[in-house]
């Protein structure tokens, strides 16, 4: 892995080893994400994607290691501390609230790194509504706010669950499989708003459509029974026989 220099670096885990039951799931795991670098992260169902995310994000405590976002070491972080230092992601089964409406969806993620979220009774403010709608504008969802997310398509609500991460203003965003399960289409418009994320935001992804993946990624991170196997360019990666052998099945 090549050397970043310090103030480069948005995203810097160390040895990183979580285990559930004695067995490893992620094992001494490292890895270095520039700022606003396009970073894929690949493997085989069971590899341990989703245990590295929630490893970041503090959904799940570590076994050791440490976990540094920009320069600031947030292992031991609290999950809603590492939100406001600028830490968004997505989930692979989406977690939206099916009966609330598009905007009230929003509205909620906007609340959470606000001061008026300890006000559980209060009434959510018009101007949360009003933010919330320009979020929707922003990912061309304007024309569904006071929808229902039950009453909207699959694409859509992945759409709306990249919109409330996006609303958070991150600085790293960690994205867990944003295009599973969607259509040709519905890929096509995901991809296009993945695209164009600012710069300034660090995208990290985890992804099986590899076709249009590849297309996203600047360098790309193989994982194989929660070990770090293979990691660099696209082209170099893709052409690595140990890529081939655990993942594409060549």
């Amino acid at each position: 892995m090549a050397t970043l220099h310090r103030m480069e670096v948005a995203l810097n885990i160390q040895n990183l080893k979580k285990s559930f039951g004695g067995l490893p799931a992620i094992s001494d795991v490292s890895l270095a994400v520039a700022q606003g670098e396009r970073r894929l992260i690949i493997g085989p169902n069971g590899a341990g994607k989703t245990t590295l995310f929630n490893l970041i994000t503090g959904d799940l405590p570590s076994d050791g290691g440490t976990i540094t976002f920009l320069d600031r070491e947030v292992t031991r972080l609290a999950t809603h501390r590492r939100v406001h230092l600028g830490l968004a992601r997505t989930y692979q089964i989406i977690t939206l609230f099916a009966q609330d409406t598009l905007e009230h969806n929003i509205a909620l993620s906007l609340l959470g790194l606000s001061k008026m979220r300890w006000n559980a009774f209060g009434r959510i403010s018009r101007s949360f509504y009003d933010e919330a709608g320009a979020v929707l504008a922003r990912v061309g969802l304007e024309n569904l706010a006071r929808r229902p997310v039950s009453e909207v398509a699959y694409g859509d609500k992945r759409r709306v669950e990249i919109a409330m991460a996006l609303a958070q203003n991150p600085k790293v965003l960690l994205l867990d499989e944003p295009l599973a399960g969607l259509s040709r289409e519905e890929r096509a418009g995901v991809k296009q708003l993945i695209a164009s994320i600012p710069r300034e935001v660090t995208v990290v992804m985890i992804e099986h459509d590899m076709d249009t993946a590849l297309d996203m990624a600047e360098r790309i991170t193989v994982l194989h029974y929660g070990r770090v196997i293979v990691e660099g360019t696209r082209a170099e990666v893709v052409a690595d026989p140990r890529t081939r052998e655990v993942y594409l099945g060549h």
